[in-house]
């Protein structure tokens, strides 16, 4: 990664030096002699730290003030930010708060294989965690999420239940480059077409997979562009006409479709599985035009990013923070459908304070 000036680069380091911090690639204890720590050798200082999303949804509001409670109960600034434009969008807010000096980041990379570098410049410079969509080739401390294959195969199972007979099915995912939407995607396709567990497998986006009573037609992406997440899922019904199911893999895909559907007179005609809990996604299963939906908990994501990021900066290590040793810090994904979506609503209503 390059900044954009030598003098950038030098307020970085100049604002780690005047934290006076040591910063450690295994998540261990700060500098014990330092200004600020507290009788028993942490540092009692309050911590800044960056919360960094992959886009703009309703997935990343949720989140958000997960990330502002924890906050509130670790005595913690929390900023934030949720790029726009894409992975330029992201790098500009990364930089950006390591020239502020913050205390740790925990950022959802757009694209890993492509962000190792502005990755490890950030830990060298701050405490790194990722969330929602790791990166496991950056030095980042810890990841925390769910298995997104394991999850994308729980989604796969929904799909089972609402098209027991099988059919045309289409998915619809915003971008694949991420390494969350990679291994979700997976999971759905190997969990119908009843393979073996492999996470490292990736069938061709682009090719059809016709495979005993499955027929997926495709995968379409949208770059988190809601405009052509619609155009898309509108395609998808002029391409297939006798399309049987649509599945859509990130918060926002299920209302596009669902939208394209009622304009489509298709509503109820074709079978919807979602992914995240959008309030138009519950909606449709309370009324029928969606079978079910996969759900992570960005609430939990937002707040254990906080608290493990403000651990690390009075002086604590992960084993204390209560992070295993592989750095996996599992927030199990749900199903939900209409037996159980009106008990998860108020639970998610409760955590927003409505």
């Amino acid at each position: 990664m390059k900044y954009p000036s030598g003098i950038s680069l030098f307020v970085v380091a100049l604002a780690v030096t005047l934290a006076g911090c040591t910063k450690n690639q295994d998540g261990g204890s700060v500098t014990a002699n330092k200004p600020g720590l507290s009788g028993d050798g942490t540092n009692s200082a309050k911590p800044r730290v960056g919360y960094v999303t992959n886009g703009v949804a309703s997935f990343w509001v949720i989140a958000e003030a997960g990330a502002k409670q924890g906050g509130k109960e670790v005595d913690a600034d929390v900023e934030v930010l949720m790029p726009a434009e894409g992975i330029s969008d992201q790098k500009r807010m990364i930089e950006d708060l390591l020239t502020k000096g913050v205390d740790g980041i925990a950022v959802s990379p757009i694209d890993p294989e492509n962000q190792t570098e502005l990755l490890n410049k950030a830990a060298k410079y701050t405490k790194l965690i990722t969330h929602d969509s790791d990166a496991p080739d950056a030095n980042r401390l810890a990841y925390i999420g769910m298995d997104n294959y394991t999850a994308g195969r729980m989604c796969g199972k929904l799909v089972e239940e609402a098209m027991p007979d099988g059919g045309k099915l289409a998915i619809f995912i915003g971008r694949l480059e991420q390494d969350n939407a990679r291994r979700r995607r997976q999971g759905v396709i190997d969990e119908i077409l009843q393979r073996s567990e492999d996470p490292s497998r990736f069938d061709p986006p682009d090719a059809e997979i016709k495979e005993g009573k499955w027929h997926i037609v495709g995968t379409y992406t949208d770059q988190f562009d809601r405009s052509q997440g619609k155009a898309n899922a509108e395609d998808a019904m002029s391409r297939h006409p006798d399309l049987d199911g649509m599945v859509g893999l990130f918060a926002y895909n299920p209302p596009l479709m669902l939208e394209a559907l009622k304009q489509g007179d298709k509503l109820g005609k074709i079978k919807v599985i979602g992914f995240d809990e959008a309030d138009e996604t519950l909606q449709g299963i309370k009324d029928g035009t969606v079978y079910g939906t996969v759900v992570q908990n960005p609430f939990e994501y937002g707040r254990q990013s906080v608290t493990i990021l403000a651990g690390l900066a009075r002086g604590k290590t992960l084993a204390e923070l209560g992070v295993p040793a592989d750095g996996f810090v599992n927030i199990p994904a749900r199903q939900i459908r209409k037996d159980n979506v009106d008990e998860f609503w108020a639970e998610l209503k409760k955590n927003m304070g409505e």
